[in-house]
């Protein structure tokens, strides 16, 4: 018989692992709520068409994409926003503004596997819609922040951007919207040479390249720096302002911003304002990100509408966890294991663990049918707190037999008591 394998970029997630990424799922839901999010599930495929409208050449290169059983073509979805566009002009239209909505789940694209990158991965998604004010891209940044916080990260720092400062600089000497986006997604991947061959005009090169060069500096000297070399490009300039706004906000909640990056794009073609990442030292990926995208609404058929969003990498928040050797929470409920001494007291056995388990407790019922020292000794690896040992004695009295594995103590106690006992 073959042995198989998981495909390539897919994982198995172990039960530790497992566990450490459903406290980060569990922390980004509270911090949803925190913020006045409400959660919407979206499906894991969509129409193609909709997940290609505004992701970028280098998404729609990485998508799975496949015919349906219709002929339709359709994808996995390499991220939420374009599901939650699509739910904001259809579902959600009426909905009073500001529409604050969540999703969590697994999204998918065809990247080559490395640590922290998988084929599979999943995002926590927040995305606030119906304000173009800074507050709102601020607190894209702060729910983050406060996500980050309550999984015990240290030493993770943000890194700032407005893609309206490049793109008011190209926009003034005339370069097209779609030759702007190709120069962004080769900014993003730190290809400048590239970049810069798509521009004909040597003063808007000379102008990009000077723009790159402001580094240095805390973040609000780097944002002083860029709002004065754009003197003269007005939408540049209302970009500037807008970034040095929504870094005052920012910082002062306590938000750790390093840096302020104007050379910094994102390989999404819908962002045009804010953009953010967010990393820790231990990982060379960003732990998470997201901007301002106030066009892409009307893309899908709505009104024109602002907008401001961040993706989360859970598996990478669960990774740098690790590295970081990040204690998830101790406090845990007891557990139990109910053994019947004969086959014939299996009912009520099983009775008393169904009592057990409508009260809260986490129970194991042997139903392997091994003999009481096998079972005992198989608890005891798996570090079962407590034994429930149902004998006829003591069943004949209302009672069963307690063993505490830790202590190797046990004691008979009545049935009634039972719950109370295993809860000490």
């Amino acid at each position: 018989m073959p042995t198989f394998q998981t495909v390539r970029g897919m994982r198995d997630l172990l039960p530790e692992e497992a566990e450490t990424l459903n406290f980060v799922i569990c922390k980004a839901r509270e911090t949803s709520q925190l913020y006045g999010y409400k959660e919407v599930v979206t499906p894991l495929v969509e129409p193609y068409e909709l997940l290609s409208a505004k992701s970028g050449e280098e998404i729609r290169s990485r998508m799975f994409i496949f015919k349906d059983l219709g002929d339709r073509t359709v994808a996995l979805r390499p991220e939420f926003t374009a599901s939650i566009a699509r739910l904001s002009t259809t579902a959600l239209k009426s909905e009073p503004k500001p529409l604050r909505v969540f999703s969590v789940g697994s999204v998918y694209r065809y990247d080559e596997p490395q640590r922290g990158r998988y084929r599979e991965f999943w995002q926590s998604n927040f995305e606030l819609m119906g304000s173009n004010n800074p507050e709102a891209d601020a607190e894209a940044i702060l729910l983050t922040n406060s996500l980050l916080k309550a999984t015990g990260l240290r030493d993770y720092t943000f890194k700032i951007g407005h893609i309206g400062v490049i793109r008011g600089v190209l926009s003034q000497e005339n370069v097209d919207d779609k030759v702007q986006s190709a120069i962004l997604q080769r900014m993003d991947k730190k290809e400048y040479d590239e970049a810069f061959k798509l521009i004909e005009q040597e003063k808007c090169r000379t102008a990009l390249r000077g723009l790159l060069e402001l580094k240095g500096g805390t973040p609000f000297e780097t944002a002083e720096k860029i709002k004065k070399y754009v003197t003269g490009y007005d939408k540049a300039e209302a970009a500037a302002d807008n970034l040095l706004e929504i870094l005052q906000l920012a910082t002062a909640s306590g938000c750790p911003v390093k840096t302020v990056e104007p050379s910094f794009a994102r390989g999404l073609e819908y962002y045009t304002g804010m953009i953010f990442e967010v990393n820790v030292p231990e990982l060379d990926i960003a732990l998470g990100g997201g901007g301002r995208y106030d066009r892409l609404i009307e893309v899908f058929g709505g009104e024109s509408t602002p907008a401001v969003g961040v993706a989360h990498g859970l598996d990478r928040i669960a990774l740098a966890m690790q590295m970081q050797k990040t204690a998830l929470p101790t406090r845990r409920e007891k557990t139990a294991v109910v053994i019947p001494v004969k086959p014939e007291l299996k009912a009520e056995a099983l009775k008393i663990s169904q009592m057990l388990r409508e009260a809260g407790v986490s129970v194991e019922f042997e139903v392997m049918g091994r003999k009481m020292g096998k079972a005992l000794e198989d608890a005891d690896k798996r570090k079962v707190d407590y034994a429930v040992i149902v004998g006829e004695r003591e069943l004949k009295e209302s009672s069963v037999v307690v063993r505490d594995l830790a202590k190797h103590e046990q004691t008979t106690v009545k049935i009634a008591k039972l719950l109370e006992k295993i809860r000490v």
